[in-house]
């Protein structure tokens, strides 16, 4: 079968389609066709040398896939062939909270991912795909829509109905993250430097949009459109160009969820600024197989469809990542595997 390798640090340049060797299945093994991959910010990550591990091999990149089950090894009860599914990002973390033993490896980052014909995943780290979802739809959901979930419903602080939810920029994470607040009755303000990704988030169903171009100080904004009170909920991407404004923007007893840091980390936030306030800043690294689950159910039931912005053929893979890091996008870039053009 095909795969894309590539040795991290090596660059966009670096992702080669390979031929790929099969194996036999062992105990508790699935052997999935897979259809569709999407990318994340954490893909060129990878590619460039700067994410959280270091390998010293080529690896199968990529953590979001979805397909369908071609076998099953010994052993396996939680899925049947032909069952349509998505692998987990952190294959050993399928619920409760987190631990060492449970993220101790993740996918396309420091052992093989998700772009290639076909993958070997334990049975323990694949979540069912609801009728409603294409696999395009739900190749989405391992990292921007299991993260948005956590950040927004898991990780809050009791967020309700009617609460407000803050988002920074228009990449998977924040788009998706919209889509599910604005489908549970938050109240959603989102942020960006173009208007015309801002029009698409108004059509999104965005209550207040800010251009941070134009209003540097835009926590104050925030502020504005809540009366004062701030968001009940800010997942905060920017790093330590942002975060300090995001404290700001977030209300009294709110939380600020850090997902990313696009500017790098660094930028020290006084603590007196949550005490005073009883804020709370919480990390999210991604979640579990079970938030997969959930948000995919929850999709299902809300008719939510991940904004894909577009999809390249397997062929041009280092053409989707090229387009990923040039930030023109809104929502979800996706790699269809069966296409070939």
């Amino acid at each position: 079968m095909k795969a894309y390798q590539i040795l991290p640090g090596a660059n966009i340049d670096g992702l080669q389609c390979i031929d790929y060797p099969d194996r036999n299945l062992g105990h508790g093994e699935v052997r999935i066709r897979v259809h569709a991959v999407s990318l994340n910010y954490r893909d060129l990550m990878v590619a460039s040398g700067n994410y959280l591990v270091t390998v010293d091999d080529p690896i199968i990149p990529c953590s979001d896939g979805a397909g369908e089950v071609l076998a099953i090894g010994p052993g396996v009860t939680r899925v049947q062939v032909g069952d349509r599914v998505a692998g987990s990002f952190f294959p050993h973390w399928a619920d409760g909270p987190t631990a060492p033993e449970k993220i101790r490896h993740a996918l396309g980052g420091d052992i093989d991912g998700m772009l290639a014909e076909e993958v070997v995943l334990h049975e323990e780290a694949l979540a069912k795909i609801p009728a409603s979802l294409s696999f395009v739809e739900a190749a989405c959901m391992p990292c921007a829509g299991v993260t948005a979930w956590n950040a927004l419903f898991v990780s809050s602080n009791a967020i309700q109905p009617g609460d407000t939810a803050l988002f920074l920029g228009t990449g998977g994470v924040s788009v998706l993250g919209l889509q599910l607040a604005k489908a549970a009755g938050l109240r959603t303000i989102i942020t960006s430097s173009s208007d015309d990704k801002l029009a698409r988030a108004r059509d999104l169903g965005a209550h207040h949009t800010i251009n941070y171009a134009a209003t540097p100080e835009w926590h104050e904004e925030v502020l504005a459109q809540t009366r004062g009170r701030g968001a009940n909920v800010v997942l905060e991407v920017g790093g330590k160009g942002t975060v300090n404004r995001s404290v700001a923007a977030a209300a009294m007893g709110g939380t600020v969820a850090i997902i990313g840091g696009v500017s790098g980390f660094g930028g020290e936030v006084n603590p007196a600024s949550l005490l005073a306030t009883a804020k709370r800043m919480v990390g999210i690294f991604v979640g579990s197989r079970t938030m997969l689950d959930d948000v995919m159910r929850f999709a299902d039931t809300t008719g939510v469809k991940p904004v894909i912005d577009r999809v390249f053929p397997f062929g041009q893979a280092q053409e989707a990542y090229r387009y990923m890091e040039s930030g023109s996008h809104f929502g979800k870039v996706v790699i269809d595997v069966t296409a070939r053009a």
